[in-house]
């Protein structure tokens, strides 16, 4: 290195030297890490020789007591490990492991809330205090979208960082497509000085992506194993809002009327389109994901035990693929579209545009549109609704009718915990005659007499059919 001067080796592997590129005249030590190709340089903060030398064997004694209690050596704020991490995330989707749209969503928390609360803080400092102390910062220094998650007044100092932050989101994003931006985005801040607050359902995502960058600087020895955090702290869940039966049978009526009202031959066919997606979504629980990837190829006919025909369809999305099925009229739905689609060969996407290229929003806007019309565009929890809850809709459906939770899990790619979870709300309806039973004024209906002489009739003729198989021959 031509910028040192002075160069002094005090013991095997330990060497002092000063900086010919300074003006100061301070001593720095480089020492050798034992067993790995690599060196630790450090100021001595001191122009004086003896003392330089001290302070050099300190600092060669504290890297061995280091690496004997597994301390890590060097460095790393946490916006170094973040990125490491991402790196590993795009290689992971590059090879199909995951999903291409999750590293995006980790490069935005991780440049975004993450990088303001820890970016520049050494890992190893990183303890309970600041992990704990996350959801709380994050609710006091971002603004969410719905104000189901409540309200808070904010200064004007704060309005103008919210806007700020705005305005490098949207310059990042035009960055991401390519866009040459020419001058500087600019946010005004709101004139409302209220702001909704971060809901808990984001704060536990970035809370996911914070552990994971955490658990990475422990696999890369950046951290002892005592700095995991699987632990989070407990935050409110909603439940997912869909539609009720009526609900659903209002969006159907309408649609078929916003149709009708259509102008323009690709305003029909929009129109036409959105609305069979949206029946076809709601009769299989089909994610949108799963939607955008679906080809022609992918649908086949069959018939079940009793010989009734229903539709088979190979969905991919999220990383994995499965086979659902599902009733004839999903099979008519598609034919609809198939009927008035520019892209009907084997390997075409189902839901394009009117062109015959592939949807990347799904219809997003004319599903607004349509919700809007049906004044259902708000769900029980005042949240806008979006094209996920056509896939909980058909949950709640399945399950009210009593479809097992094992076999609707495996029909809609998902756990057992999950529908649980997210869909318990269902079987307390389901089952509110059991549930209310011996309540005053509440009584679980009684059998009339017809049913219970057929009842019983049965039973007799069972009885009989296993005498019969039980009598010796």
């Amino acid at each position: 290195m031509a910028f040192v001067t002075d160069k002094t080796e005090i013991k095997p592997g330990l060497i002092l030297f000063r900086r010919g590129d300074v003006d100061h005249r301070m001593w720095y030590c480089r020492m050798k890490i034992p067993k790995a190709d690599r060196y630790k340089t450090v100021s001595l903060k001191t122009t004086d020789l003896e003392v330089a030398r001290e302070r050099a064997f300190d600092q060669d004694a504290d890297i061995r007591f280091r690496l004997k209690h597994d301390v890590p050596v060097f460095n790393h704020p946490f916006r170094e490990v973040a990125r490491e991490y991402l790196l590993t995330q795009e290689a992971r989707a590059t090879r199909g492991e995951i999903s291409m749209a999750r590293p995006k969503k980790v490069r935005a928390v991780l440049e975004g809330a993450l990088d303001r609360y820890v970016g520049s803080t050494q890992v190893h400092l990183i303890g309970d205090e600041l992990w704990g102390g996350y959801p709380a910062w994050r609710r006091e220094n971002g603004a969410g979208r719905n104000r189901r998650n409540g309200v808070r007044e904010v200064s004007d100092e704060m309005a103008q960082n919210l806007a700020d932050h705005e305005a490098e989101r949207r310059t990042k994003v035009q960055h991401t497509l390519g866009i040459r931006v020419l001058k500087p985005i600019a946010v005004k801040p709101s004139e409302e000085r209220v702001v909704p607050f971060i809901s808990d359902s984001t704060i536990r995502f970035e809370m996911s992506i914070f552990g994971a960058v955490m658990n990475y600087a422990i696999k890369k020895h950046y951290v002892p194993a005592s700095q995991r955090f699987d632990e989070r702290p407990k935050l409110k869940s909603m439940r997912r809002d869909e539609f009720t039966l009526e609900e659903y049978r209002k969006l159907h009526t309408v649609g078929r009327k916003w149709i009708g009202e259509a102008e323009k031959p690709s305003s029909i066919w929009y129109r036409t389109i959105t609305y069979n997606m949206i029946l076809i979504a709601c009769n299989t629980g089909m994610r949108p994901a799963e939607m955008k990837n679906l080809r022609w190829r992918d649908i086949m006919s069959a018939n079940d035990r009793e010989g009734r025909e229903i539709v088979v369809l190979f969905v991919q999305g999220k990383g994995k693929s499965r086979k659902l099925v599902a009733p004839k009229s999903v099979g008519d739905y598609l034919e609809r579209i198939r009927a008035t689609s520019k892209a009907t060969e084997l390997n075409d996407r189902v839901f394009t545009n009117v062109s015959g290229k592939p949807s990347k929003t799904l219809y997003s806007k004319l599903i607004a549109d349509l919700l809007d019309e049906a004044k259902l565009r708000e769900g029980t929890q005042g949240v806008p609704r979006s094209t996920y809850c056509f896939r909980h809709t058909y949950a709640t459906l399945r399950l009210q009718e009593g479809v097992d939770v094992y076999f609707l899990a495996e029909q809609m790619g998902t756990s057992v915990h999950m529908i649980e979870q997210h869909y318990g709300h269902v079987n307390t309806i389901k089952h509110a005659d059991r549930v209310l039973q011996g309540m005053a004024g509440w009584e679980l209906p009684q059998p009339d007499d017809a049913k219970a002489k057929a009842s019983k009739a049965a039973a007799t003729h069972d009885q009989a059919k296993r005498g019969q198989r039980n009598r010796p021959r």
